[in-house]
């Protein structure tokens, strides 16, 4: 499903400090400029943790479910705009290559967080024709993306992450509806389940990096290094990130 919300700013917080006392009331004037435009939709501001009311603060970058502090306030969704597949690639630089597992394992994680939205920065490749790419930027964008520069498939990364979203499709009733417990399964191992009524859905996530097994409601799981399962029904492992399917 589409968003659509109108952002004021991007990262402005890496510059902040530099304009001292004003960069913070330039934050406020920003905010309340957009939405005093009744455009109809949310404002954003991309990783401003002091952004006002209603305009909701946001994530950019690779971990969001281990680094972002999450919404403001309690009426705001938890929003990662920018989730980094790779990273554009400078010349005289070796390319960023950013795995499969790596990125489901932090999609996974914060939507077990209470994540309600993932952008992809970027889904799609692209080409920097002629002076259009930045300083040192090299022609070929985002290579490395689940969709190449030319729009061809990217493998393993296209078809792991159509897979992850479709485990989390699956438990889509239990996450918008059902209470949130987080339970304790070890040392580094938690559960987020979602529950309403029969409706009822598990994350497994081992932080730890060598294969554990774990209790979950009396059953015995098998959980690689660092990864997360998902069980829609709170049974069935459908999907865990660090199970990576051959190209084929």
């Amino acid at each position: 499903m589409a968003a659509s919300y109108g952002k004021i700013e991007n990262e402005y917080t890496l510059v902040e400090p530099a304009f001292h006392e004003k960069g913070p009331s330039y934050v406020r004037w920003a905010a309340r400029m957009a939405v005093g435009l009744q455009t109809g939709v949310p404002w954003i501001m991309c990783k401003q943790d002091d952004a006002l009311d209603p305009v909701i603060n946001t994530f950019n970058g690779m971990q969001c479910g281990q680094t972002f502090k999450g919404p403001n306030s309690p009426n705001k969704p938890s929003l990662w705009t920018e989730n980094w597949t790779s990273f554009f690639q400078t010349f005289g630089e070796e390319p960023y290559l950013r795995s499969a597992e790596d990125i489901a394992f932090h999609v996974a994680l914060f939507i077990a967080k209470n994540g309600s939205y993932v952008n992809y920065y970027m889904y799609h490749g692209g080409t920097n024709f002629g002076r259009t790419a930045s300083e040192y930027v090299t022609t070929s964008y985002y290579d490395e993306a689940p969709l190449d520069e030319y729009g061809l498939i990217r493998q393993p990364k296209w078809g792991h992450l159509k897979e992850l979203h479709a485990a989390i499709k699956l438990s889509s009733k239990a996450l918008l509806s059902g209470a949130q417990t987080i339970l304790s399964l070890g040392r580094l191992q938690q559960a987020y389940v979602f529950k309403k009524s029969e409706e009822c859905t598990a994350f497994l996530v081992n932080y730890e990096k060598r294969d554990v097994k774990v209790h979950f409601q009396n059953v015995a799981y098998e959980l690689p290094r660092k990864s997360v399962s998902i069980l829609p029904d709170c049974k069935v492992i459908v999907f865990n990130i660090a199970k990576v399917k051959g190209i084929g």
